[in-house]
């Protein structure tokens, strides 16, 4: 039997002792940096409970699904694996099982419908509470399911939670949580809320404590980062992105920030500017395209033309001239036609992204997107989806052997999984670079680049 608790507002998470000191967990993420950003704080909850990490499931007592909704085959992955971890179950009965994320604020009650060996489910807002609904399935003897309707108190944002993070140097830091804008294929204002901006005292004291701890590199968070600030109202001054920027990269320690995604349609003369005029903060952007049709766009509810789309990134470009640039592009929006996705071969091909994103599209219930008329067959959105990316991998390896030559300041990942003789490093632009030997993550020197392949490029330290 399953117990459903539906509740509309944030009531106050009580300290409690370490209970479960001994024992193992397993955190495993679906979806977006977002999601990320909250499986390290869920996972530093269960390490302040006494529990350790384990890298993996079958050797967990505590198993986390930290879920996302964005496409059909993210909810197709989680059901699937959920049903692998019914063998688990029946065989570890006292291991408990979290289903947490965007797919559990969207299906609710229905994941322990559908799984009913699954002991918690909670929602994007109540990542805090973790703790205490373990508890309460264990009590209760039976699944337990808590979605809140939206946060009302910042105090219990995942960034207020104690954090577990894989790479001592590289953190995420949110700024804001939940979506404000209306495109109709997304669900993220639905599942996430609306959009709320954090103090940016606040934002800074975290990162001068993530700086503190060794921290070098911060990327702020939020679904559209560069509406930050609106709001806000500090005694009669709104902050803006911009003034986040140089604040974040005026803290001692931090060498490199990075931001992600700001909205085309937001993104504005004093965003670039403060790139360009802030030493740490990267010469590297995403700038979600999606369709390079003006039509398509307009049913996407974008707020932006292809054309005014190439302006933007154009004004960005002039301010920081090595500016490395990702995109998100969909393939197949109800109503494509070939001379749609002909626009957007062209916008792809004139913007010169240095990577893409590229996803066919897929209804997602409860957004006007799924309602659309005009369905593309499945055969040709594969074979567009095959065209596009054949061109932007066309367009990603030029964009690598421009570098081919050149030196470039890297910052060590970590070993790479196909070599552990080389290490895998990042560009300021968030290029992978290949570097034969062996460093400490987070460390920092000169490579030069001799080889560009379609996804990677290859080096040899100079310093």
């Amino acid at each position: 039997m399953t117990e459903t608790v539906l509740l509309g507002m944030p009531g106050m998470n009580e300290a409690r002792p370490q209970t479960r000191a001994g024992r193992s967990f397993y955190v495993r993420t679906f979806g977006c940096q977002m999601n990320e950003h909250d499986s390290e704080r869920i996972a530093g909850l269960l390490e302040s409970d006494g529990m350790r990490a384990v890298g993996d499931v079958a050797d967990a007592d505590v198993v986390v699904l930290n879920t996302c909704t964005i496409r059909e085959n993210a909810d197709n992955k989680l059901y699937g694996y959920l049903g692998h971890l019914k063998s688990l179950k029946d065989a570890k009965p006292g291991v408990q099982l979290l289903v947490g994320g965007c797919a559990a604020q969207k299906d609710r009650s229905l994941i322990q419908e559908r799984a009913p060996w699954v002991d918690v489910v909670f929602g994007t807002h109540n990542v805090h509470r973790v703790l205490d609904l373990m508890d309460q399935a264990e009590e209760w003897g039976s699944g337990v399911t808590e979605i809140w309707e939206e946060t009302s108190d910042l105090g219990n944002l995942p960034s207020h939670l104690p954090v577990h993070r894989d790479a001592d140097h590289s953190a995420w830091v949110t700024i804001t949580i939940g979506c404000n804008n209306s495109c109709t294929f997304c669900i993220v204002p639905i599942v996430r809320g609306r959009e709320i901006s954090r103090r940016p005292g606040d934002i800074i004291r975290e990162v001068e404590d993530l700086a503190g701890d060794g921290v070098v590199e911060v990327t702020l968070l939020g679904q559209n980062v560069n509406s930050y600030g609106r709001d806000l109202d500090l005694n009669g001054h709104r902050p803006l992105f911009a003034d986040l920027l140089r604040r974040t990269g005026a803290v001692d320690g931090i060498e490199r920030v990075r931001f992600t995604s700001p909205h085309p349609k937001d993104i504005k003369q004093d965003v670039a500017v403060a790139m360009a005029e802030t030493p740490a903060v990267c010469e590297q952007l995403h700038l979600p395209l999606q369709s390079g049709s003006d039509r398509i766009l307009a049913a996407m509810h974008r707020g932006y033309t292809a054309e005014r789309f190439l302006d933007k990134l154009a004004m960005v470009r002039r301010s920081v001239p090595d500016l490395a640039v990702s995109t998100d592009i969909i393939v197949g929006f109800p109503g494509e036609t070939e001379a749609d996705f002909t626009d957007t071969l062209r916008i792809v091909a004139e913007a010169r992204f240095d990577s893409a994103f590229t996803f066919q599209f897929s209804p997602r219930p409860g957004t006007p997107a799924a309602d659309l008329e005009g369905t593309v067959p499945p055969d040709v959105i594969q074979d567009r989806f095959d065209r596009l990316v054949e061109l932007q991998s066309e367009v990603t390896l030029a964009r690598n052997e421009t570098q081919v030559g050149s030196t470039q300041q890297v910052m060590v990942a970590g070993p790479s999984r196909r070599d552990p003789a080389t290490a895998t490093t990042r560009t300021r632009g968030n290029r992978i670079v290949h570097v034969f030997g062996s460093w400490d993550p987070g460390s920092v020197f000169d490579v030069a680049i001799t080889r560009a392949a379609p996804h990677y490029l290859e080096g040899v330290r100079v310093s």
